[in-house]
């Protein structure tokens, strides 16, 4: 009897000792699980996003840089970019939108107003960021915008004061009788630009002429026609001009006829002065809007549209010399 209690005993407790173990066990993967749980969340989530460029051109490639820059600091390797250029072509936007849309990206940068235009018929569902577009209102046939579109798409804008922009013609040549407003009708924001400018120009009692070209087959013939007929040109942040602003160079400056451009690349191919915003520090505005929507912490339906904070007074130094003008106080020089 006392070497069948002792027997009971001791197999008790190796069943008890099994329990313990077996106890201990059961924890250790839901231990391992709160880990890989924790090196999930800090990993955080991977992004697509879809870039379409209008055009290879020195405003537009920078916003581009500065939008990719902010999305890189704030995700690092978990934001990959699919970037296409559209070469200036319009009907070339619509279908690098509608294969964003089929590739599922999460977020679309429409850089130049053609590539907003073509996201906003490709999608309703995939948030879209505008950047360098002038006036959404315009761009997106809205009649008294109040600054947010209310949909999937909100940006930047790189509007400067078209004011102080014609202000500029007066500063620079006081004596001039005659203003040229050069641009591509195709480009609605363009319009936009022209008719504003005028109006401020016809205030200060200079006399205007709009001069527009279709695309690049007629704008040698219509810048020609401009610069018999002017005594400045204005261009405003026209793409189409931006990409060829050498040939806006090579007739007006040989015939001495002066530029005052809409923005800094578009001076530093054919202007002599600027009133200018960073556009790599818009790409930054748009890219911390990016981020903003994509962690869920804006909803872009909300978002107005932002606009530079500061605009800066450039002059190309180049063509300055070459005209024999004297630049005003307060310009920086075109890098």
């Amino acid at each position: 009897m006392n070497k069948k209690l002792l027997a009971l005993i001791l197999a008790g407790v190796m069943t008890l000792g099994l329990t313990a173990c077996g106890g201990s066990q059961e924890e250790t993967p839901a231990e391992n699980s709160g880990e890989e749980s924790s090196t999930q969340e800090s990993s955080g989530a991977t992004y697509t996003v879809g870039i379409c460029q209008y055009a290879p051109h020195d405003a537009l490639d920078a916003a581009t840089q500065g939008f990719q820059d902010a999305l890189t600091e704030a995700f690092g390797d978990a934001v990959a970019f699919e970037l296409q250029n559209a070469a200036g072509d319009t009907p070339t936007c619509a279908t690098i939108a509608n294969g964003f849309v089929s590739a599922g990206v999460d977020l679309i940068l429409a850089n130049a107003t053609a590539p907003l235009q073509a996201a906003v018929a490709a999608t309703s569902d995939i948030p879209i960021l505008g950047t360098s577009v002038t006036e959404y209102g315009v761009a997106l046939g809205i009649s008294d915008f109040n600054g947010v579109v209310g949909t999937n798409v909100s940006g930047t804008s790189d509007l400067a004061p078209l004011d102080q922009q014609a202000a500029m013609v007066q500063e620079w040549f006081p004596d001039a009788k005659t203003v040229g407003l050069l641009y591509c009708s195709a480009e609605p924001n363009s319009q936009y630009q022209v008719d504003t400018v005028q109006a401020e120009l016809e205030k200060l009692g200079y006399t205007c002429t709009q001069y527009a070209f279709s695309d690049t087959n007629d704008m040698a013939s219509v810048t020609q026609n401009a610069a018999d007929n002017s005594d400045v040109i204005y261009v405003p942040t026209d793409n189409t001009c931006a990409n060829n602003a050498g040939v806006i160079d090579n007739i007006c400056r040989p015939a001495g006829v002066p530029i005052i451009a809409g923005e800094e690349g578009i001076c530093g191919g054919c202007g002599v002065a600027t009133l200018s915003i960073s556009y790599y520090d818009l790409g930054v505005t748009t890219g911390e809007m990016a981020v903003k929507i994509l962690t869920g912490e804006a909803d872009i339906s909300e978002m107005p549209i932002e606009y530079a904070p500061q605009f800066t007074k450039k002059y190309n130094e180049a063509i300055c010399a070459d005209l024999g003008l004297t630049v005003p106080e307060g310009y920086e020089a075109v890098a």
